[in-house]
């Protein structure tokens, strides 16, 4: 698998789980892995397309 499809896959993950889950302080560290790889994306679409 290469890794952009796995940080898309990891970060589908993180923001389904971060609005199912009720514990507050799991909440804000998933939705935050979720922006880290969102970032990591956006950073890696802009290597491939340049």
């Amino acid at each position: 698998m290469a890794r952009i499809d796995y940080l898309r896959e990891q970060l589908a993950r993180a923001e389904r789980l971060a609005k199912a889950i009720l514990d507050q302080q799991t909440s804000e560290r998933l939705q935050a892995f979720a922006a880290e790889c969102r970032a990591e994306l956006q950073v890696r679409s802009l290597k491939s397309a340049a």
